[in-house]
């Protein structure tokens, strides 16, 4: 049997937005042609940041009905897991090296309705993420090392996206395979070649240019960075 075909979908990071006109930069976007909307959680622990909590999902689902990828930074994301959900996150996604148990946060997440994704450091071999494939509605590379936006994308990891793919497609779950770092008109072309199905892009959303403008020109590169995979 054939792997589901690959959807495609670009995630503005709410992080590199003005937060004082978030609503101005939701509705900019979702008319620009976001497929859903990426917001960092950070708890200045597990990164040396800090960043949304509950309230600002809270705030962001008020105003769109996109999906939300709740991207948790944080040492026990499953003790935090319901308020994020409660919040309007559609998607939570935790980090493999947190504090909490990985299985049981992927059952909580579940059991809250929720869909739920497992993110690797650029430093954190793919193995430690692989045996949770299975049960997982995302896998996330970082192609940064997680806490601030605007650094440069590392392409070293690349390998894990192509494992990530490899595995996802022979499972057949059509899982989305996330890349998340320096995802920019000339990252993203790789990024897409490898495998990567899902994508955070914060400055090349945000700084310079239109939104809207912005985001057609990502979607161009990714789709040849498509193109070359199949060639």
């Amino acid at each position: 049997m054939s792997p589901p075909a690959v959807r495609r979908r670009l995630a503005p990071s709410l992080l590199s937005a003005d937060f004082g006109a978030i609503g101005e930069a939701v509705r900019a976007a979702e008319a620009g042609g976001a497929d859903a909307f990426h917001l960092d959680v950070m708890d200045g622990h597990f990164v040396p940041n800090l960043s949304f909590g509950p309230a600002m999902v809270a705030a962001v689902r008020a105003r769109t009905r996109l999906p939300l990828d709740v991207h948790l930074m944080i040492d026990d994301p499953l003790r935090y897991a319901e308020a994020f959900r409660k919040a309007g996150g559609d998607t939570l996604v935790f980090h493999v090296e947190s504090g909490s148990d990985p299985r049981a946060v992927v059952r909580r997440v579940h059991d809250l309705g929720a869909q739920v994704g497992a993110a690797i450091r650029p430093d954190t071999p793919f193995a430690e993420v692989e045996p949770l494939v299975p049960d997982l509605d995302q896998v996330l590379v970082m192609s940064v090392h997680p806490g601030f936006s605007g650094q440069k994308f590392l392409a070293d990891v690349l390998p894990k996206v192509r494992a990530a793919r490899d595995r996802v497609d022979a499972l057949g779950t059509g899982a989305d395979v996330s890349i998340d770092g320096g995802i920019t008109t000339e990252t993203a072309p790789a990024a897409a070649e490898a495998g990567a199905s899902f994508f955070v892009c914060g400055n090349s959303t945000f700084v310079g240019g239109t939104v809207g403008e912005n985001l057609a020109r990502l979607r161009a590169a990714v789709e040849e960075g498509a193109r070359r995979a199949v060639r």
